[in-house]
């Protein structure tokens, strides 16, 4: 387990270090454009021109890999549009913001009227910068929340979406007394700042907080803070940020031996807890609840991926498909600039690789997700993922 846990902070580390790096780069020049943002005018009777920024070119394979998957999608939810016509065409940023300012500066003056992507959160925002006074939007594939607002709009799933989605359905479940735990991590910060405010949003009450280092010794420290908290409180629900690749197995492993089980206390987790398929075997996770895209649309999505290109989709390929699919639906429409910020944010969402979505005005996104438990090391689904949206965005 020390071992396991020592491999998997290394890796967390190179992942966590660019998302602040990224995030505080970000801050400095954020793109504008604002609520009234028409968008440019588009000509519904010819072929849409579309801008796909992809992190091709840098130099890494990997990146190579995803950027290819992040055409295929795209180019796949072409294939399901009816009645409407997009012309694609696709720019490598490889991975950097300079590149990605250019590169979306001279989409716009090839003639696109959105731009779908780039990856990382400090290349958006770049490219958002960069085409901030052409009425151009960007449907960005990062999660980083940081950067949206303006003309710039993140199709990543993010923490505040998942951390509502959880305390809500709990709350119905009469799980309302929550104590967060959290790693003292950047990851571990914004994940426990977007549960406090879904509990304040909720009306629920935060029973009370701990967080630790990111470190063996720290995890070890914090089990009595934690199990203090909950006695000490009452608390019916301990929410945990930690992802199964670092400290979520020991967390999960110290718990119910220091006497705080989830079927005491309800365990829930900010991540995915059914990746990878070995945690499913984990003692202490059973019972415990997390959300996840709604299953059927994505198993739908990965085998019509797989039929076509003989594989299956990187992770995030789905966010290249949900941006053709939203300006597929909204070109279909009776709006006379589709592409405007108005259009965008309307309050119906779209229907994308992984289930409903829907764009808010501050730039985020909210996506309809399932929760789930684990039961006999086996994924349960509790509440499934809402189909559409009623009413308004927010």
């Amino acid at each position: 387990m020390f071992a396991l846990f020592q491999s998997a902070r290394k890796t967390l580390r190179c992942l966590v270090l660019p998302v602040l790096a990224l995030g505080l780069a970000a801050c400095d020049d954020i793109a504008i454009g604002g609520l009234g943002n028409p968008g440019p005018s588009t000509n519904k009777s010819e072929p849409v021109p579309v801008a796909l920024l992809v992190p091709r070119g840098g130099g890494s394979a990997s990146d190579d890999l995803l950027a290819q998957s992040l055409e295929n999608a795209a180019r796949l939810a072409i294939r399901d549009l009816k009645g409407v016509k997009i012309d694609l065409r696709v720019y490598g940023t490889g991975g950097n913001a300079a590149t990605a300012a250019t590169q979306a500066t001279q989409a716009v003056s090839d003639g696109a009227k959105i731009i779908i992507g780039p990856l990382y959160a400090e290349a958006a925002n770049a490219a958002g910068v960069a085409i901030a006074n052409t009425g151009v939007n960007v449907l960005a594939f990062s999660n980083n929340t940081t950067i949206a607002g303006g003309n710039v709009f993140i199709l990543g799933s993010t923490f505040d979406n998942t951390a509502n989605r959880l305390i809500s359905y709990a709350k119905t479940q009469g799980k309302d007394k929550i104590v967060v735990v959290s790693a003292q991590d950047v990851a571990g910060q914004l994940g426990r700042n977007a549960i406090q405010s879904a509990i304040t949003n909720s009306g629920s009450t935060l029973a009370g907080t701990v967080d630790y280092p990111l470190s063996q010794e720290g995890v070890i420290a914090a089990i009595p803070k934690i199990k203090a908290a909950v006695e000490n409180s009452g608390a019916n629900a301990v929410f945990m940020t930690s992802p199964t690749s670092t400290e979520l197995p020991f967390l999960a492993q110290m718990l119910p031996e220091a006497g705080v089980t989830s079927a005491k206390s309800q365990f829930i987790g900010l991540t995915r807890w059914d990746i990878p398929v070995q945690t499913l075997a984990t003692p202490g996770v059973q019972g415990g609840w997390f959300a996840l895209p709604d299953p059927a649309r994505t198993a739908a999505f990965r085998s019509k991926y797989e039929a076509a290109y003989g594989k299956a989709p990187h992770p995030i390929a789905g966010l290249s498909f949900d941006g053709i699919a939203a300006v597929g639906a909204l070109v279909s429409g009776a709006r006379s600039n589709p592409l405007g910020t108005g259009s965008l944010t309307e309050g119906a969402g779209f229907q994308g690789a992984t289930g409903a979505f829907r764009l808010r005005t501050d730039g985020t996104n909210q996506r309809g997700l399932a929760v789930a438990a684990i039961q006999n090391k086996q994924v349960v689904i509790l509440d499934n993922a809402p189909t559409g949206f009623g009413g308004p965005g927010f």
